[in-house]
């Protein structure tokens, strides 16, 4: 090979499958523990894939492109799907093959995937306290505080509907984005009319509805998990494990969505 040549690219070099395999690293000789770190840096990665793509319809409904930002939003609902089949694969772990390796475990937990927090986030549950279980200067805390402090994608369909055409009452689009997403009657107005006379954004407003469904979805499967392997024993690194889940499901993302279903 010339000086000036660089090496041919290979699945295992474009793919970094030594480093890859390298990652798992478990703490005990237990067989599952391998299953159950594969899982949950596939997880990670899938997480990684989601923030990518809502990122991605973000910017597609700031260009006004609802059918692109539509066609990306059914890949977040199948790559949903794939988180909600994954589960299936950790319910093949009874609750004593868990048992052999949680102690060591210690302190990780579900609370510190600063990703998943990251995509609460952009779906308009944010939470100051997620954000300080991860210390100063660290990449998690960054991307948190930056997701924090920018719109999610509620406020991207807003900002989109208004240059559609549709009467967006100033405030909404104007709003502390810090704060919970709330439901409005005259936000309800507007998405009445979207559905009964515009068929495209209202296809787009029902891709919003699979992702929020889909994310409830996504909580319930884990909770039952969690249920079925721990019952109701605290979760590791001291959370209250499925007892503070079952607090995160039925609270929908896009609540005003869901209001408008009875007067259609």
């Amino acid at each position: 090979m010339a000086d000036n040549e660089s090496p041919a690219v290979t699945y295992g070099s474009y793919l970094q499958v030594d480093r890859l395999l390298e990652l798992q690293q478990p703490r005990s000789d237990e067989h599952d523990e391998i299953l159950f770190i594969v899982i949950h840096q596939v997880y990670e990665l899938w997480f990684k894939e989601l923030l990518h793509e809502v990122d991605r319809v973000m910017q597609l409904l700031r260009d006004d492109q609802g059918d692109r930002a539509q066609h990306t939003l059914k890949r977040v609902l199948t790559i949903l799907k794939v988180l909600v089949a994954q589960v299936d694969i950790l319910e093949t772990m009874t609750p004593l093959e868990f048992l052999t390796f949680r102690n060591r475990l210690a302190a990780a937990s579900g609370f510190q995937s600063d990703q998943f927090r990251q995509l609460e986030f952009v779906l308009g549950a944010k939470s100051s306290a997620s954000i300080e279980r991860f210390g100063t200067g660290t990449r998690a805390r960054a991307a948190l505080e930056t997701r924090w402090a920018g719109p999610t994608l509620w406020d991207a369909f807003l900002h989109y509907l208004k240059r559609e055409g549709y009467e967006i009452p100033a405030p909404h689009l104007s709003r502390d984005v810090t704060m919970a997403v709330e439901s409005s009657d005259e936000i309800q107005q507007v998405l009445i009319k979207v559905y009964r006379t515009d068929p495209r954004n209202a296809e787009l407003c029902e891709r919003l509805v699979d992702l929020d469904e889909g994310m409830q979805e996504w909580r319930y499967r884990h909770v039952k998990m969690v249920e079925r392997t721990i019952g109701m024993k605290p979760g590791t690194g001291g959370s209250a494990g499925a007892e503070y889940l079952r607090t995160t499901l039925a609270k929908p993302a896009f609540p005003d969505l869901w209001e408008i279903r009875a007067s259609l």
